[in-house]
């Protein structure tokens, strides 16, 4: 047999192999020896066989990186992902011309031969030797399989990539030997599937499928005979005849391989030049990968569905494991997004914020009793494009899942104080004194060491005529300040802490509530998901379910699709039935005649509440039925824009509150998420209304978006019906009876309608 010469020169049959572009085995079978073993050659130089046993054994089905597919819960496309952009499909699925394209072009005698082809070495021997250069290739379509194999292994590691394409003895030895195997193994069909399936067509196509769709938006199976020549004649050199950039180069590359296949029979000389006549026909699909090309606008739910994948130890060990499935393991992913509701979120928010707005909107939606987010969008779209005011950041979900640290929620945190407090034996109808201004009283029970006001902070709340005493329901609805602080200091920050945890509801960061008297006045930064999700648990009347973005994930594994667990939904008693009940009858009164009018859903049951932070920089609206929970928030993403004399959307606000901004967001997208279901209700709960005040404490609106008192007092005065008339915290509105004579208020406060400046929420 040959043998390697000293100072690590080849005898002249192995440097005719060499310069051929095939192994040593193959030139042994060239001079008509019989194959050698491969321990027998003793080549031990880098890239030799001496690790060809590390190298994957099985190549039946060998570990294609397929692109994942995203959809939603009816089972429509979101966003495909992928490294190598491939679908796997049987040969049956592969159209018959192309089939006989690539065997003409590559390897004409495939199904002649065994793993090498004595006549192609032969024939491209003599032609290269003629030439003084290496024109033509002896490698089968087996060998190149095996190569691909190898290239795939490599991934996207250069150096690897580079290895595993070294023109080497070793390599080639390799190769040689595992094209022998899969020749024995798997035969000409499946080798030919396999090689369909595995080799790069260009264009960021890997495998024919995605081919066909790329270059024809077509399935392979659909491939007529000029565009099954084209795709075949593009294997060769991808680059250099990718007809998207050079058509000419491409077309006479196309007209080599119909040549080819009519000079094998394949087809008859008038097909082929019927087909050398015709144009490329090209129909490109531009490639679609990432959530940057995500439709329906959910470019942020599709990035906080792959965070979830990356960072859920269901889906591998470790976080490099679990991408690699993400990017190449040819997955379909059905997620819990609602098309309908994902519509209404996005259409409502184009309707009331502009992505060039200084401010920017996040809405959040989730399924209570479920924990499915069937809803997440943003007023500014997903990218990278800062120039059209794109951003990647998720403002509805906490740093680790977007990276935004969450904001100020207002005062739509002071419905889990009010929880804290029936849960620890507080009727509904606390009263407090609630004066206009509280010094924050000292000291307050913690679950540790009691907080004390060493500072002397004072709270106050919006308006001087903003004092009580006040019941728990009226202060909800007017959202004053000074009670909720009471209650903390009547209850303790400990209960409420508490409720905050069972609630799930933590920092953007993910740290716990601090326990101190301001976070009843919502002072913490907390993502829309999060608090969508706590009010979901007094819709499903005390559960609470961890929200959830994957429903089923599906793995295709050969010819077959395998399923893999998924995270599910933890569910577990918040509260009681009767506090939830109890808030829920609360928080209707915000919305029924409260801070929150202007969100109101008419005749379904629903409830809510608006947050305003300090100086105006953030605005709420929190509120859900008992069949679905939005969370909205308005404000600047770095926390530097007081919205204040400004406009959004092409509307003017002197001042934005949570009612007037995020409220009618909130509306409209649960409007349309809602529309054709069951109108539910809450399980009712009565509670009394306070005993009325004297008409001078009445005299004023104290909450800032809703409506004016001035019907109410006219009715208390007269003994009539009184009806507030809508203002943003106003006094002027409402219709009354008579005025009496005893009194010297002038008519048109008590029957005029009108509109007053606003506060706080």
């Amino acid at each position: 047999m040959p043998k390697k010469r000293s100072g690590g020169g080849l005898s002249p049959t192995q440097q005719a192999a060499k310069f051929l572009g095939v192994s040593v085995l193959a030139g042994a079978v060239m001079a008509g020896i019989a194959l050698p073993a491969v321990g027998a050659l003793g080549l031990a130089a880098k890239g030799s066989v001496e690790s060809f046993d590390e190298l994957p054994a099985n190549l039946k089905t060998p570990p294609l990186s397929q692109r994942t597919t995203i959809l939603d819960a009816d089972g429509g496309l979101i966003a495909t992902v992928y490294s190598r952009d491939r679908t796997v499909v049987d040969l049956k699925d592969i159209s018959p011309y192309m089939q006989k394209a690539i065997v003409a072009i590559e390897d004409s005698r495939f199904y002649e031969h065994g793993a090498i082809d004595l006549k192609g070495v032969l024939r491209a021997l003599n032609k290269n030797a003629r030439s003084g250069e290496v024109s033509e290739g002896a490698s089968t379509l087996t060998q190149q399989y095996v190569k691909n194999v190898f290239v795939e292994e490599a991934g996207d590691d250069p150096t690897k990539v580079a290895q595993a394409t070294q023109q080497t003895i070793g390599r080639k030895i390799q190769e040689l030997k595992y094209a022998i195997q899969v020749e024995e193994e798997l035969g000409k069909k499946k080798i030919l599937e396999n090689y369909l399936n595995i080799t790069f067509f260009g264009q960021q196509a890997y495998g024919v499928e995605a081919a066909s769709q790329r270059y024809f938006s077509k399935p392979a199976k659909d491939l007529n005979l000029q565009e099954s020549a084209l795709l075949a004649g593009i294997v060769q050199s991808p680059s250099r005849y990718d007809p998207v950039n050079d058509e000419a180069e491409a077309k006479k590359r196309r007209n080599v391989v119909l040549k080819r296949m009519a000079e094998v029979g394949d087809i008859s000389p008038e097909q082929a030049a019927e087909a050398m006549r015709s144009p490329l026909g090209l129909k490109v699909s531009k490639p679609q990968n990432g959530c940057t090309t995500a439709v329906k606008g959910a470019g942020f739910f599709c990035a906080y569905v792959r965070n979830v994948f990356l960072n859920d130890p269901v889906f591998g060990k470790d976080k490099q494991t679990r991408a690699k499935l993400w990017n190449q393991g040819g997955l379909t992913i059905r997620t819990t997004l609602d098309p309908k509701a994902q519509e209404s979120v996005q259409q409502s928010l184009k309707d009331h914020v502009n992505k060039s707005d200084e401010v920017a909107a996040a809405a959040t939606l989730v399924e209570p009793g479920t924990g499915k987010i069937v809803g997440m969008g943003q007023s500014k779209p997903y990218g990278s494009n800062a120039k059209e005011h794109e951003t990647e950041i998720n403002y509805s979900v906490n740093y680790e899942m977007g990276t935004s640290a969450g904001f100020p929620t207002g005062s739509t945190f002071k419905p889990f104080v009010a929880a804290a407090a029936l849960e620890a034996g507080r009727p509904p109808t606390q009263e407090y004194p609630s004066p206009y201004e509280l010094t924050v009283p000292s000291p307050i029970q913690t679950c540790g060491k009691p907080y004390t006001n060493d500072d002397g902070t004072k709270i106050p709340n919006e308006n001087e005529s903003e004092k009580g005493p006040y019941q728990l329901k009226e202060a909800m609805a007017l959202s004053v300040n000074t009670y909720f602080i009471e209650m903390v200091a009547d209850i303790g920050l400990c209960p409420v802490a508490e409720m905050a945890e069972k609630l799930h509801v933590r920092q953007g960061s993910g740290k716990k509530m601090p326990q101190v008297p301001s976070i009843a006045l919502g002072t913490e930064s907390v993502s829309p998901l999060t608090m969508a999700s706590a009010y979901a648990a007094f819709a499903n009347r005390g559960m609470y379910c961890t929200p959830v973005a994957i429903e089923s994930v599906t793995q295709r594994v050969g010819n077959k699709n395998e399923s893999l667990e998924v995270p599910k939904s933890s569910c577990s008693r918040a509260m009681s039935e009767n506090t939830a009940d109890t808030i829920n009858a609360l928080l209707k009164g915000v919305v029924d005649s409260g801070t929150g009018q202007q969100a109101g859903l008419g005749d379904r049951d629903n409830a809510g509440k608006t947050g305003t932070t300090d100086e105006r920089r953030n605005a709420w609206f929190v509120g859900y039925t008992p069949n679905l929970s939005g969370a909205v928030w308005v404000g600047s993403a770095t926390q530097q824009v007081k919205m204040q004399n400004i406009t959004i959307g092409g509307v003017y606000h002197e001042l934005v509150y949570g009612a007037d901004t995020p409220g009618p967001i909130w509306k409209d997208a649960m409007t349309g998420a809602l529309e054709g279901k069951e109108a539910e209700s809450f399980v009712p709960v009565h509670i009394p209304d306070p005993k009325p005040k004297k008409p001078d404490d009445r005299d004023r609106d104290r909450d800032d978006d809703g409506n004016g008192d001035g019907g109410f007092i006219g009715g208390l005065i007269n003994g009539g019906n009184g009806n507030g008339g809508n203002g943003d915290g106003g006094g002027d509105g409402g219709n009354g009876g008579e005025p009496d004579p005893e009194f010297s208020i002038p008519e048109g406060f008590i029957q005029g309608p009108g509109n007053g400046p606003g506060g706080r929420d």
